[in-house]
């Protein structure tokens, strides 16, 4: 049923080859990324959710408090 639909749709390939672009220009740019990130910038990053602080805590909207 679907095969009939997408046959009946003028030009459809033209979208598989626009979603397969998106994808690898992605996947290149992230890859470009990581090679060309600070190797400092990432092992702070790793470490962020192990961090806490005994003084205080937030909640989501952001305020503070005194736990």
């Amino acid at each position: 049923m679907y095969k009939n639909i997408l046959q009946s749709i003028n030009g459809v390939e033209v979208y598989a080859i626009i979603a397969l672009l998106i994808f690898f220009l992605f996947f290149v740019g992230v890859t470009i990324w990581l090679l060309k990130v600070d190797k400092n910038y990432l092992k702070e990053m790793s470490k962020l959710p192990l961090e806490s602080d005994n003084n205080e805590a937030s909640n989501l909207t952001g305020e503070t408090y005194e736990g």
